[in-house]
């Protein structure tokens, strides 16, 4: 009837402010289409798409000239549920999801819940669970986002962001294994286009290997690109990098592997490691 209809519209318009969230610090490849798709998965992997089948997403807007957007749920609770994704990997880069500005937290009090489930399995996605969660697997929700895969215990699978988009599967798996063999690696691409982007995920046989390879890679410059990388069951460790290599700072081993891994796959000459040089000649004997 008409009547329900626009009383139906009127109610979403009175929540819309609490059915919105803010997310920063996007790339400048982002569309509508992908930021809607993406959080839908993102939400549904972790558990946290409680209004039913379909797109938790319903519309979006995007500030292309200062890099955010507004993303609108079908209900308050997904919207709650979203501010658990804060920091989440979205095309290689890591954004932010807060209350937009004209939330009003003491209007949507009686609309519903205004925090995250403290059970969402947000090491689904690579995030760390929620303080004081009791963190469930939820196995049959993980086929939901595309690329993430469970392989190995948590704490040995390791997040690889800032991957350069022209990077194929093998040519990562030639970089990360230059640690160790590699038992899992999921190179995460977009569902449509099957392009990568910008990040995966990887386990390697040998636990023993996972510090060694987190140090050698977090940081390591490729081109433009710097790498964000650790466990995936950690949370992500900020801009303090400030997207500047600290190679110099870890173990010479550790940073020689992985600089001449990038070299391998990237075509670089690097100077010292005989990466895209002539074979060093041999020193002369020593005299008896």
């Amino acid at each position: 009837p008409p009547g329900s209809a626009a009383a139906s519209a009127s109610s979403l318009q009175a929540t819309r402010h609490a059915r919105r969230a803010y997310v920063g610090g996007l790339p400048p490849t982002a569309n509508e289409q992908s930021v809607a798709t993406f959080f839908s998965h993102a939400l549904a992997a972790i558990g946290g798409n409680t209004a039913g089948p379909g797109n938790a997403v319903v519309n979006v807007y995007i500030n292309r000239e200062k890099n955010f957007a507004f993303v609108e749920f079908r209900t308050i609770e997904e919207t709650s549920n979203a501010m658990a994704l804060d920091g989440i990997m979205f095309e290689g880069v890591s954004v932010r999801c807060r209350r937009p500005n004209d939330y009003n937290a003491q209007a949507a009090v009686g609309l519903g819940p205004s925090q995250p489930n403290p059970n969402l399995n947000l090491e689904a996605i690579g995030l760390a669970p929620l303080p004081g969660a009791g963190v469930a697997m939820a196995m049959s929700s993980l086929g939901a986002m595309p690329g993430v895969t469970i392989g190995g215990g948590e704490g040995e699978r390791i997040f690889v962001g800032g991957l350069p988009y022209y990077l194929t599967e093998e040519q990562c798996k030639e970089l990360l294994g230059s640690f160790g063999g590699i038992k899992t690696f999921e190179l995460v691409k977009d569902r449509e286009t099957g392009n990568s982007k910008g990040y995966g995920f990887v386990v390697y046989m040998d636990p023993s290997v996972t510090d060694a390879a987190i140090t050698g890679l977090n940081g390591l410059k490729m081109g433009e690109c710097t790498l964000s990388v650790r466990r995936a069951n950690e949370a992500p460790a900020g801009d303090a990098l400030g997207g500047m290599s600290i190679i110099s700072e870890v173990p010479t081993s550790a940073a020689a592997m992985a600089a001449a891994a990038a070299a391998a796959v990237s075509g670089v000459t690097l100077p010292g490691l005989g990466i895209g040089e002539a074979p060093m000649p041999a020193p002369p004997p020593i005299p008896g």
